[in-house]
């Protein structure tokens, strides 16, 4: 690949508007609902993903259930999404005001990090 390309798109990476908002991963056997803060959702959803099949998700409680129950038994869903206009700011404390909102909202649901 040529500089010019690698520059292309290296741009159009640092441009794109991520899709930002507060997820939930819910085990449908036992229904507890754990809520996340997301500045970026497909990632933040893999990372989870993958610290929970490695066995290393820093939620306990998480971990146990993933272990005993699997993949299979719990739901992704994005609870809300952030509008925003400029995807360079820091969008960190709109996105923990719109966790603790959905928080209120949900009382059985428990943040995914402490």
């Amino acid at each position: 690949m040529d500089t010019k390309r690698k520059k292309e798109l290296l741009a159009a990476y640092h441009d794109r508007r991520p899709e930002m908002g507060v997820i939930s991963l819910r085990c449908g056997i036992t229904d507890e609902a754990f809520l996340t803060s997301a500045a970026d959702i497909p990632a933040k959803w893999n990372r989870i993903r993958f610290q929970l099949s490695a066995g290393n998700c820093p939620n306990k409680r998480l971990q146990e259930l993933w272990k005993q129950y699997g993949e299979g038994a719990f739901e992704f869903q994005v609870v809300k999404r952030l509008e925003y206009e400029d995807p360079k700011e820091d969008h960190e404390e709109e996105l923990e005001a719109l966790c603790e909102s959905c928080l209120l909202e949900n009382t059985k649901a428990r943040r995914l990090w402490k």
